[in-house]
């Protein structure tokens, strides 16, 4: 499931922010992606946290919609961002591993 997963944005989508709005660009493919209002908080959260279930609490405190509604809603989008490349999911394991040998550990 997507929601236990860590998520990291490619390095190679560049993000422009235009009266609450977004357009992403993806470097390698050189396709440009556009995201109204939520879509660009979400990417705002998952830049702040990577973590799915910090973006759906911090959702779920900023706009009056009920948890398992934003939870389909987060995981749908979550899925989209993947296929089009902009997103990686690592598994949990993955991301301790990473979190060790970037700590020398």
């Amino acid at each position: 499931m997507i929601m236990s997963r860590t998520i990291h944005i490619s390095s190679e989508v560049l993000c422009r922010e235009l009266q609450g709005e977004a357009v992403l660009l993806d470097l390698d493919s050189q396709r440009y992606f556009g995201l109204d209002a939520v879509g660009t908080r979400i990417w705002q959260l998952l830049d702040q946290h990577g973590e799915p279930h910090a973006v759906l609490n911090a959702l779920e405190e900023e706009f009056d919609a009920d948890r398992k509604t934003l939870e389909h809603d987060l995981q749908q989008f979550l899925q989209r961002l993947t296929e089009a490349g902009l997103i990686t999911v690592e598994a949990p394991a993955e991301a301790a591993r990473a979190t060790e040998e970037s700590s020398g550990g």
